[in-house]
């Protein structure tokens, strides 16, 4: 590949997208990476109490437990395809730790983690084999890294949250160590990390001294990932070297509810891409160093007491590694300067260090923008003051480039998305104040789980009671297969354990003249709420009229919210759609057709705040071990053609289907942000619509049968704004890296010619405004009816093509 000077690039065939990380990062990784070389396989000292301190030796109050429904309730969730009496809960403490404080307990949470065959080191990915590593209250103390496998949940008691508390002599990458560094490289290509989860959990590093670097969490990661409600208690002593969370690469992403308490960093990260909500950093040096990206979203962020609030300066006016950042319904108080910057008018690459600031307020906050070197970009006040828009990179309103620094007209919101003067936000939750009676479980409900028998009418027939009782429906563990429709009326709380799965198959899913949904939301017409959290729906071989999610529910008040819910076609053992049958190249469309749509928002729905949901069409085979490529064929991504509107998505990503990923038509009101696509890779060999036809009632997009240039130009679309009102994105990642499963045409710098163009707004619009698009692989960024609003030559950014502000 062609390389930026100041950069670094690895691009691994056969897992999905590029991985990217400057070549700064990778001194930071390495000077880690030295210091804890000895202690790779480090497990805990073999005699308990051999590593803890004499003043980490006396007893400790430990608090009361409060009950947590999740540790009674029956565990019978299991892997439909993973080894026989293979366990998927795991409580720590039935693996010998004992959360009192005193004893270290290492060795047995890392073995209640790797035990059962799983997928540790040397393993590239697996689904056959999840676990949730369950923490009841307590305090564990550990002297190295607990090493977090793929596809593993690690939940503490929401009502107690345990503490990992480290020793004085702590040594690893992290107290929790997401993917180590057994090799030179990451145990799991970071871009291809999914389905894990860490919440609930207390981080605390003061018993390490100060002046030792050290670290609450090493997360390089992907999609379908997700950190919340963690407290990280670091130093605040002079010259501490602290810091709670380090990720330097990934594709990601979500995380919230997160704080930082003290330390020389609360958060040093580096990634494509993340949606990060509710982030608290207190009386840090620096709250946020980001050492890269290509797109980021910092949604009610509250920085207290620190030094600096965000830097984003990394690389310098000549050579910017971060791409863009937007920061909205935030506020930074006491805190000398509020945001680091890189950003001129003849900086390098032109368009990066991109920013959008929308409803930040100040207090105490003397420097409110400075550039590297000190000189002062927006100066700040030792009052109060509110930032409403505010913004620096390229902007078309509606035509551009033009280059601009400077306050911005913020994005005039509607009522209908607001709580008070910021946006709606909703983290998914948890149901801590329940009982462990107000649950009604799937499997002991009749369900097998087993990925085999038809569990359809077991499952419906507990979704209905529980709806009636008032209960929420326990998915445990496992896999269940459908054969028609599963419905889930108004008034359901549904909860996965380990992401369970709903998996269609059959004729009935089959027929792309008569498409079904696998699962409806509400019929037309109904009204009321819906919960549904931490699950996955897929489909099994053949199923090309399989609509994966269809919501219908129109909810007034306090909207109805989907956390963690993910949709999943193919790559996986008892999809049928591996590489056996589906290898990449092969176009098997009578075998291959694996859904018609992943999720459709219908006219008459309304309400429905989405947060880290991942709609994903396979490209690589998650469980052959070297995760080789597919060609499998979905046709549409995230339809919403709701009339009433109302929608929030929070850290959404739609990948890999035929005619487009995200589609807004003749719809209202839809807060997005942070949200990212990707093209098909095989296309165009074929290319879109095929094997589908474009539905004129779908608004589906038209494509042409040839082309003017050697540029694909029937590719996916990645959004299209058709017809639509108040579509206000914060923040975009459109990338279309492949052409064939050649990468020739997304280097940068230049062709990027994967495909002609990638985001389209049609028709009659108003109150249409994008930050921060970001497009990979594009010539044209976008169109506006037809015609070329923006090309990705004159917009180039680290590795994407960026366009900080776009009104229609």
């Amino acid at each position: 590949m062609n390389l930026l000077s100041a950069n670094l690039f690895l691009f691994v065939l056969g897992i999905q997208g590029i991985q990217f990380e400057p070549s700064t990062v990778g001194h930071v990784v390495s000077e880690i990476k030295d210091r804890y070389s000895a202690y790779i396989d480090f497990k805990g000292t073999a005699d308990h109490s051999a590593a803890i301190s004499a003043n980490e030796t006396e007893a400790q109050i430990l608090p009361r437990q409060a009950a947590y429904w999740y540790e009674s309730i029956a565990h019978q969730g299991i892997s439909a395809f993973g080894p026989s009496g293979y366990a998927v809960y795991r409580n720590v403490k039935d693996y010998g730790a004992t959360g009192n404080g005193v004893t270290d307990d290492t060795a047995a949470i890392n073995a209640a983690i790797s035990a059962g065959g799983r997928c540790g080191r040397g393993c590239s990915s697996t689904t056959t084999t999840p676990a949730v590593i369950y923490f009841p209250a307590g305090t564990y103390l550990i002297s190295s890294s607990i090493v977090d496998y793929y596809f593993t949940q690690l939940i503490g008691n929401p009502n107690s949250p345990p503490v990992l508390k480290a020793t004085s002599s702590f040594s690893g990458f992290g107290l929790i160590d997401g993917d180590p560094y057994y090799t030179s490289n990451l145990n799991w290509g970071s871009t291809n990390v999914f389905f894990r989860q860490v919440r609930n959990f207390v981080f605390d590093l003061t018993s390490i001294p100060a002046t030792s670097q050290a670290t609450g969490i090493h997360w390089p990661t992907a999609q379908a990932t997700s950190l919340q409600n963690i407290v990280f208690q670091m130093s605040s002593a002079a010259g501490t070297q602290h810091t709670g969370l380090f990720c330097e690469s990934g594709s990601a992403g979500f995380m919230t509810d997160i704080t930082f308490n003290g330390g020389i960093v609360g958060a040093s990260i580096g990634n494509q891409q993340f949606t990060m909500r509710n982030l608290i950093f207190n009386n840090c040096v620096t709250a946020i160093s980001q050492l890269w990206d290509w797109g980021w979203v910092y949604q009610g962020i509250s920085i207290n007491n620190c030094q600096k609030g965000i830097d984003i300066s990394a690389g310098g006016s000549s050579a910017q590694n971060v791409g863009s950042v937007t920061l909205i319904d935030s506020s930074i108080t006491n805190t000398p300067i509020g945001i680091i910057a890189s950003y001129t008018s003849s900086s390098s690459p032109a368009t990066a260090g991109s920013l959008i600031i929308e409803n930040v307020v100040l207090t105490n906050v003397p420097t409110a923008i400075q550039l590297t070197g000190g000189s002062t970009i927006l100066a700040g006040t030792s009052g109060s003051m509110t930032i409403a828009g505010w913004g620096q990179g390229h902007k078309y309103t509606p035509s551009g480039p033009t280059q601009f620094q400077g306050i911005i007209t913020p994005n005039s919101r509607p009522a209908s998305l607001l709580s008070g003067s910021k946006y709606y936000v909703q983290s998914k939750p948890q149901y801590n104040t329940l009982p462990v009676s107000s649950f009604q479980s799937v499997r002991s409900g009749g369900a097998a789980g087993n990925g085999v028998h038809d569990d359809t009418f077991a499952l419906q027939q507990v979704i209905n009671n529980a709806a009636a009782a008032g209960a929420v429906v326990y998915f445990d563990a496992g896999t269940y297969l459908v054969t028609s429709t599963l419905f889930i009326p108004a008034g359901s709380k549904i909860v996965g354990e380990g992401y369970a799965v709903i998996m269609s198959s059959g004729s009935y899913f089959n027929n792309m003249a008569s498409p079904q949904p696998v699962v409806r939301v509400g019929n037309a017409g109904d009204t009321g709420q819906v919960q549904w959290s931490d699950m996955i729906v897929s489909t099994q071989g053949a199923q090309a009229g399989a609509v994966l999610i269809e919501w219908n529910l129109n909810t007034s008040g306090t909207p109805s919210g989907m956390w963690d819910v993910h949709t999943r076609i193919g790559g996986f053992v008892g999809s049928n759609l591996q590489y056996a049958q589906c290898p990449s190249g092969s176009q098997n469309t009578g075998t291959c057709i694996g859904a018609y749509m992943s999720m459709h928002i219908t006219p008459s729905a309304a309400g429905l705040y989405m947060e880290n949901n991942w709609l994903w069409t396979a490209d690589h085979d998650i469980d052959d071990p070297s995760n080789r490529q597919l060609t499998i064929f979905s046709g549409r991504g995230l339809l919403i053609e709701s009339t009433a509107g109302t929608f929030w998505l929070v850290g959404t990503a739609v990948e890999h289907h035929t005619l487009y990923q995200y589609q807004f038509a003749n719809t209202k009101n839809i807060y997005a942000g942070f949200i990212q696509t990707e093209t098909p890779y095989y296309q165009p060999a074929p290319s879109a619509p095929y094997p589908f036809t474009s539905i004129s009632t779908l608004n589906d997009p038209v494509f042409p049968t040839s082309c003017q240039t050697s540029t694909p130009c029937a590719n996916a679309w990645g959004l299209r704004i058709l017809s639509s009102s108040n579509i206000l994105i914060y923040g975009a990642g459109l990338y279309s890296f492949f052409d064939n499963y050649s990468t020739t045409c997304s280097n940068n710098p230049g062709p990027e010619n994967c495909q002609s163009a990638i985001a389209s707004v049609e028709g009659s619009v108003s109150q249409v405004h994008v930050y921060c698009l970001s497009t990979v692989g594009t010539t044209d960024m976008l169109l506006r009816s037809g015609s070329v609003v923006a090309v990705y030559s004159d917009n180039n950014n680290v590795y994407p093509d960026t366009i900080a502000l776009y009104t229609a």
